[in-house]
């Protein structure tokens, strides 16, 4: 296993960890802002592996298929539990966790029927850009519990940068599922 792919699956083995200390957070006790803190460094962390792991796949050249998998799962992994989080404790409605789940799997299966016509579909910028809003406003709504404001903007700018970026997605790439019309 390379290093590149043993970053990512520390990544996967912080996940559990994260989701314990942010629902511990959320019970009110005495030490529910030291479990919000510990929930948001590993989160942060675990963010941060992403880009190196990234590094140094490529810059040592450990680019690898299991990589390429397991670096994916891993961020839907940290995203999705981070939503799901939230909306048992009411503050994200469900829905939005829903279509952000959905668009994830729609990209995947886009992306999966790309590959049998030879053909790789790359991140666009509006999914970066999706991606950057989504771990960035997590991370304030971490930070900031109890501010429904910024919940309810953090939520509509994940909604919003969610679906533009699955419907470019599609909007570029519709002759994959159409080919020969």
């Amino acid at each position: 296993m390379t290093t590149a792919s043993k970053i990512t699956m520390v990544r996967v083995v912080l996940i559990p960890f994260f989701i314990v200390f942010l629902l511990l957070s959320g019970n009110g006790g005495a030490n529910a802002d030291m479990y919000r803190w510990v929930a948001l460094a590993i989160f942060v962390v675990a963010s941060l592996s992403d880009f190196l792991d990234g590094y140094v796949a490529r810059h040592y050249n450990q680019v690898t298929d299991f990589g390429k998998f397991f670096d994916t799962l891993a961020d839907k992994l940290l995203v999705t539990a981070c939503l799901m989080v939230f909306v048992g404790q009411g503050r994200m409605a469900s829905w939005i966790a829903f279509i952000v789940v959905a668009r994830e799997f729609a990209i995947m299966g886009l992306r999966s029927v790309a590959a049998t016509h030879g053909r790789v579909i790359a991140a666009g910028w509006s999914g970066k850009i999706k991606t950057s809003c989504t771990m960035v406003g997590l991370i304030a709504m971490m930070i900031f519990p109890g501010v429904q404001i910024l919940d309810t903007i953090v939520c509509a700018v994940i909604l919003v940068t969610t679906l533009y970026s699955g419907f470019e997605y599609f909007q570029k790439n519709w002759d994959v599922l159409m080919p020969g019309a």
